[in-house]
């Protein structure tokens, strides 16, 4: 039975410095997500594109919807398989394209979890299981291209 979930945020843009839109240079890149009873996220552009360099940009959003889509799959498969994961840290890496004429769009996502676990037996299954994670995945289903995954498995 498919089930339907829907999502729901506000956005806006905080950037206006009193000019509005009249140029590029004008105006700030500056916004505001907010999702009832959650922090707020101040967001902005990437630097590369007039952003602020100290808030989140969407490109950085994307990757981290991601990875921890990735994580909370893994985590849900290593609990059913009884691996008691202790510790769990990704540094995930994006490349994004920016063509000529400005558009762009992300060619790869590579993630590099590090998993601290108890069982030694359980390495080889607990390496196994980030491919389950991956093909469950959400948001890597919605792409449209795959994301890989080099996966580190270790003894706590």
């Amino acid at each position: 039975m498919e089930r339907k979930h829907h999502y729901k945020l506000s956005l806006e843009w905080t950037g206006n410095t009193g000019e509005g839109t009249t140029n590029y240079k004008s105006y700030e890149r500056s916004h505001r997500i907010v999702v009832n009873n959650k922090a707020v996220i101040e967001g902005s552009a990437d630097p590369a594109f007039r952003g602020d360099p100290t808030k989140h940009n969407p490109e950085d959003m994307f990757l981290s919807s991601i990875s921890s889509c990735h994580m909370l799959w893994y985590l849900h498969f290593c609990s059913q398989a009884k691996i008691m994961v202790v510790s769990y840290h990704d540094t995930a890496e994006g490349v994004m394209v920016e063509e000529s004429n400005g558009k762009g769009h992300f060619t790869e996502v590579i993630l590099h979890p590090i998993v601290k676990i108890v069982e030694k037996d359980k390495i080889d299954l607990a390496k196994k299981l980030h491919h389950k994670a991956s093909e469950y995945c959400f948001i890597a289903n919605s792409l449209n291209f795959e994301v890989k995954h080099y996966p580190t498995v270790e003894i706590n």
